[in-house]
């Protein structure tokens, strides 16, 4: 196993331990450092897989800029790709089924605490099963063409804003749990969250089917 699956594979059981800590009163302010570090750690994987590829050429500090998106750097990581999968045959959907554990689990134990509605959860359920199961047997979004696809699943940035925003929006309600934080202002969150979540699944249906 290489490091990246290594760290992916360990974020994973992070997050059960965060949610037995939620379930359990565990100190929020040390569940919520938990989930930043389990959303560094999705970066995390991701730099070791590319600088292991390039052997060393990609530091932390060029990973940045491509995660930035720039354009250089995009394209160099692009040309690494072969070797990525030479790596790890699984890396990229196991990165996948990590960010899916991850929140799944958090919605689901939200859920059980009486913040999230049940046909929330239903419906996050049905985009992740039909859009997962649509670029499975098509490829990765990173091989989308089409402009609209490109235009609402966003760019290196637009992920890692997303990821700052699910820490933010998870964070945010550990607090409304734990310690009775305004509900209004974590529905809010979720509502910014899922609403981009639903677009972007419907960008990978939308690359998935078309010709």
């Amino acid at each position: 196993m290489n490091k990246a699956d290594a760290v992916t594979l360990f974020r994973t059981f992070l997050v059960f331990s965060i949610v037995y800590g939620i379930l359990t009163g565990f100190n929020p302010w040390i569940l919520i450092a938990g989930i930043i570090l389990m959303f560094v750690l999705d970066a995390v994987d991701g730099f070791a897989a590319i600088n292991s590829a390039s052997k060393g050429r990609i530091t932390i500090s060029k990973y940045i800029r491509y995660a930035l998106g720039d354009k250089d750097m995009v394209a160099a990581v692009s040309k690494l790709k072969p070797i990525l999968k030479k790596q790890s045959i699984y890396g990229a959907r196991l990165d996948v089924a990590g960010d899916r554990i991850t929140e799944y689990a958090f919605w689901l134990v939200f859920m059980f605490v009486g913040i999230v509605p049940l046909w929330l959860v239903l419906a996050l359920v049905l985009r992740h099963s039909f859009a997962d199961a649509l670029m499975g047997a098509k490829g990765t979004s990173s091989r989308m063409k089409s402009g609209f696809a490109r235009m609402v699943y966003g760019s290196n940035a637009g992920r890692f804003w997303v990821g700052a925003l699910k820490a933010l929006t998870f964070s945010y309600l550990v607090l409304v749990h734990s310690l009775g934080y305004p509900l209004i202002i974590g529905y809010a969150l979720i509502t910014i969250l899922v609403i981009y979540i639903m677009l972007r699944g419907a960008a990978e249906i939308y690359e998935s089917i078309r010709s």
